[in-house]
């Protein structure tokens, strides 16, 4: 795996696995070899937003061979346990997850790893700083200033864990109305640049808030697949 790369953020809500998805399938569009690994381990949801319920099965090598959507390879405790079971863990045994997620899939060979994380600073950040290098983190805010205060903890996580940060990703930047072309900020302004500034990283994109990018979380056809000419996919590109 050349790069692996964390996309996270501070608080549930913002669009993290949105983005994870959706980047991953431009990287995979541009002819990159990609993986996609659930970090969200309570709230499991990428295999529904990449439309695959396929159970992972164990290789002659006794190592997990990750089901495959979009041309992307992926492994979610969503595919392991029944939809409606909840995952009621304390901390070693999320590391341990973490870990098996590491180190006992069959990721092949990789040109970028996405780690979706869970929300805010806890046991899976930390547990895939100690066992494998990452190229970098993905940060992921709404314009609101609560967002981006709560999404600065997660940035001050990352850095005391050595992971550079990449760059920020403003989503829910505006909306523009269907029928009389009207922007409105319903979040606020400027919230993405502001932390872009403040942290000296770039603004990688500002995603509108628009009912097809949440439609194709939730019916399994992300927008970038699916609407590569949209402007929200043209962003993720």
């Amino acid at each position: 795996i050349r790069n692996i790369v964390a996309v996270g953020a501070g608080k549930g809500g913002v669009g993290k696995s949105t983005t994870s998805v959706n980047l991953a399938v431009a990287l995979a569009m541009k002819g990159a070899r990609v993986g996609l690994l659930d970090g969200d381990v309570y709230g499991p949801n990428i295999p529904q937003m990449l439309g695959t319920d396929e159970a992972p099965v164990v290789g002659a090598d006794k190592r997990i061979v990750p089901p495959e959507a979009h041309g992307i390879k992926i492994i979610s405790m969503g595919m392991l346990v029944p939809a409606d079971q909840p995952i009621i863990w304390r901390g070693p045994m999320l590391h341990g997850a973490v870990q098996q997620f590491m180190r006992d899939v069959a990721w092949g060979e990789l040109d970028y790893l996405i780690v979706d994380l869970p929300p805010g600073t806890g046991d899976v950040a930390l547990s895939m700083a100690q066992s494998v290098p990452m190229a970098g983190a993905v940060v992921v805010t709404t314009p609101q200033g609560v967002s981006v205060s709560d999404v600065r903890k997660a940035v001050g996580m990352f850095r005391q864990l050595n992971i550079p940060i990449l760059g920020v990703i403003e989503n829910m930047s505006h909306f523009v109305c269907g029928h009389c072309q009207e922007r409105t900020e319903i979040f606020g302004s400027g919230g993405g640049q502001v932390l872009a500034d403040e942290l000296d990283v770039p603004l990688l994109g500002q995603l509108p808030l628009v009912p097809a990018l949440r439609e194709g979380g939730d019916d399994g056809r992300p927008i970038t697949a699916v609407d590569p000419e949209s402007e929200a996919a043209q962003i993720f590109q």
